[in-house]
């Protein structure tokens, strides 16, 4: 009798538990930021952490020509939920499309943002202005212009 009371309790706080971590889950969302600081290049687009964001000029508006290889040397900036822009980057100019995965990627004035997996740390920009994959790698300014 003892032993089916312990089990009974214990399935009771494993299911609040449970019960806890869902509403927590659910009550913080993931937040994606893009930033604009000064870099050798003027002032450009970064994540929040700091990494520089790349356009392709082989997309057109709303829609990534980057999947496969090049997105393993190019991984799209993909956003799990709010995106939003830093000062100094108009919210108006962010958005995001549907990549083939179902994934939303992270877009500004209408150009998906990728990363450079060689740049390592913040603020390093090692590929500025590099053909691959049939286009240009370009790191965007502020006002939504590539930097050539």
């Amino acid at each position: 009798m003892l032993a089916i009371a312990a089990a009974t309790i214990a399935l009771a706080l494993a299911s609040a538990g449970s019960a806890m971590a869902i509403a927590d889950s659910s009550s913080t969302a993931t937040v994606s930021k893009v930033t604009a600081a000064r870099s050798p290049y003027g002032t450009i687009l970064y994540d929040g952490r700091g990494f520089a964001l790349y356009a392709f000029s082989k997309d057109v508006p709303g829609h990534s020509a980057c999947a496969g290889a090049c997105a393993k040397r190019w991984p799209p900036y993909i956003v799990t939920g709010k995106l939003v822009g830093g000062p100094g980057v108009g919210a108006r100019r962010l958005g995001t499309i549907r990549r083939s995965d179902g994934s939303r990627q992270a877009t500004f004035a209408g150009r998906p943002l990728y990363y450079y997996v060689g740049d390592r740390k913040p603020r390093q920009i090692l590929c500025q202005n590099v053909s691959e994959f049939g286009g240009l790698w370009l790191v965007i300014r502020a006002n939504g212009t590539v930097v050539r």
